[in-house]
C-alpha cells in the first residue's frame, strides 16, 4: 500500500506542476480559484508521496559508501541556496534560467547518492525527472528569456550564510524524523 501511496504522490506533483503548462486554457478557465485546487493537489502529493514512503518496505538496490554523506551535504547545502532569493537578488546565479529547478535537481540527485533503496530511487528519482522535464516544458512554452539585472555579491553571502543556516535546521528536523543527514 506504501508502494502505491508513494507513486501517486509523485504523479500527483508532476500532474499539478504540469498542468498550467500541459493544459493553459483548462487552468485559465479556472480562474484565482485554480491556484487554490493547484496548491491543495500539492499539499496532497506531499503527504502521499511522505506516508508512502514512510510506509514502503524498505528494499535494498544497492550500498552507498558512507563518505557519499558529506557529498550529499554538500550538493543540498548548494541546492538549498539555488532555492534561496540568490537567482533574482544576487549576482552569482542570475544568468541561469531555472535556479530553483536546478536546485530541486541537485537537491534529488544528493539523495538519490546516499539512498539505495526502492522507495527512494521511486520518491528521489521521480522529483529528478519531474524537474528536468518541467524545465524542458518552460523552455519549449516560453523561448524568450533574458536574465535581469544582476544583484550584487552582498547579497549572494547573505542568501549563503541562510543556507548554511537553513541546512543545519533541516538536518536537525531530518535526524528527528528520520537519519541523521550528518552521520553518526
Amino acid at each position: 500500500m506504501g508502494f502505491v501511496l508513494l507513486i501517486l504522490g509523485v504523479a500527483l506533483w508532476w500532474a499539478a506542476h504540469l498542468f498550467k503548462r500541459v493544459m493553459p486554457d483548462q487552468r485559465a478557465a479556472m480562474g484565482k480559484g485554480g491556484a487554490g485546487a493547484v496548491a491543495l493537489a500539492l499539499l496532497a502529493s506531499i503527504l502521499l508521496m511522505i506516508f508512502g514512503y514512510r510506509m514502503t518496505d524498505f528494499i535494498p538496490i544497492w550500498s552507498p559508501p558512507t563518505f557519499l554523506i558529506h557529498v550529499n551535504n554538500l550538493l543540498v547545502l548548494i541546492a538549498i541556496y539555488m532555492m534561496s532569493p540568490a537567482g533574482q537578488k544576487g549576482r552569482l546565479l542570475n544568468k541561469l534560467r531555472h535556479p530553483m529547478l536546478g536546485g530541486m535537481k541537485l537537491w534529488a540527485f544528493a539523495h538519490l547518492l546516499v539512498n539505495g533503496d526502492l522507495a527512494s530511487i521511486v520518491l528521489f528519482g521521480g522529483l529528478l525527472a519531474w524537474a528536468v522535464v518541467e524545465v524542458i516544458v518552460i523552455n519549449k512554452s516560453e523561448p524568450d528569456w533574458t536574465p535581469g539585472e544582476p544583484g550584487t555579491y552582498g547579497k549572494d553571502a547573505m542568501f549563503f550564510i541562510a543556507s548554511i543556516v537553513l541546512l543545519g535546521i533541516i538536518g536537525y528536523i531530518h535526524g528527528l524524523v528520520g537519519p541523521s543527514p550528518f552521520g553518526s
